[in-house]
Parts: structure tokens; sequence; C-alpha cells
């Protein structure tokens, strides 16, 4: 795995921790170009992060901040290693916790994120997605705009979401079906 475009393009990340299963080069690629100009001083965040790739690529095409959170100490210290390789450490936070409690809390500071990416393990169960789904909407997304990106396997359920979500943009790659969701504004 290597980071793909931007200021670390090319570095090459950290050996995969076992029982993680990081977005493949050409799936982050897809990913990136559908996004575009979204991403640039954009505030993120990693939700089941695994190694950090999809947060280390949007730190390395612009975004201003990505906070990392990922429940394994050893996917945890990758994302660092990962972060300090890539020398985009100062504008990241790694969290080490269980994604789902995590996101249930609300922000002490008040900011939002603009770009959530949401990478769980195929087979988590989808009550647990769902929920963390419902805590991003409490609070954590930007009401000017955000993008919210599901990563699924090819034949697994899709979650419900919030009512005013709408899927925009399905990509498929491999077992992988990326799920862009943004707001819908009514009149």
């Amino acid at each position: 795995m290597r980071v793909i475009a931007g200021s670390a393009k090319g570095t090459r990340l950290g050996k995969v921790p076992p029982g993680t299963r990081p977005v493949s080069d050409r799936a982050r690629e897809g990913l990136f170009a559908s996004l575009g100009a979204e991403v640039l001083d954009a505030r993120c965040l990693d939700l089941f992060a695994g190694t950090g790739a999809v947060g280390i690529e949007a730190l390395s095409r612009g975004a201003s901040q990505c906070t990392f959170v990922e429940r394994s100490r050893e996917a945890t210290a990758a994302i660092r290693a990962n972060l300090d390789a890539t020398r985009l450490a100062e504008r990241a936070v790694v969290r080490t916790a269980d994604v789902a409690s995590w996101v249930r809390r609300r922000r002490s500071d008040g900011s939002t994120v603009q770009l959530a990416f949401v990478d769980p393990p195929y087979e988590i169960g989808l009550p647990v997605l769902e929920r963390c789904l419902v805590a991003l909407d409490d609070g954590w997304l930007d009401p000017d705009g955000w993008t919210v990106v599901v990563t699924r396997g090819q034949k697994s359920s899709l979650p419900a979401v919030p009512v005013h979500w709408a899927a925009r943009r399905h990509l498929r790659y491999g077992d992988s079906l990326l799920i862009f969701y943004r707001e819908v504004r009514w009149a």
C-alpha cells in the first residue's frame, strides 16, 4: 500500500496488522477522484481506521485535520507509524477506542467534520453500523455540507441511514462497495 497523491505521494505505508482489511489502492484512487476538491481544507474522521490509509490519503491531498478511530492497539500503532512516515502526524489525532462507543460521545469542542470515512469489518452487525451512522448525524457533521463514505462488502446488506441522507454515488472495486452519502436539502 502507498499514498497515491498529494504531499506524501508514493510513500509506502507499513505492514497491515492482522485482522485488518485495508481499502485497496485502486479503491482509494476512485474514492478521492470522486471527492475531488471536497478534500481541500476538510476536517475528517476515519472510523474503523485500520492502517489509516484513507485518512492519510485525505491529509496528503490537503485535508486540514483527520481523527483516526480504531479499537486495535496494533492497528493504532500502525496508524501512528504511517503518519510519522508521511510527515502528516501534526494534523492528525489517533484514538484507540471502540468506534461505536466513541462516536456516540459528543465532541467537547463543538467542531464538526466535512468528511467521514466509515470502513467497518464486513462481518460487523448492521445494528452496530447503523448506530454509528445515527451518532455521526447527531452533531458530528458540518451543517454547511458533508459527505459520509461507507465501505461494505459487495454481498453485505446496506445500512439504514438517517432519513435526510441520500446515497449519491456507488463505486465497486473487487469485493468492496463504497457508498457516498450526502444530505438531502429540502426546499
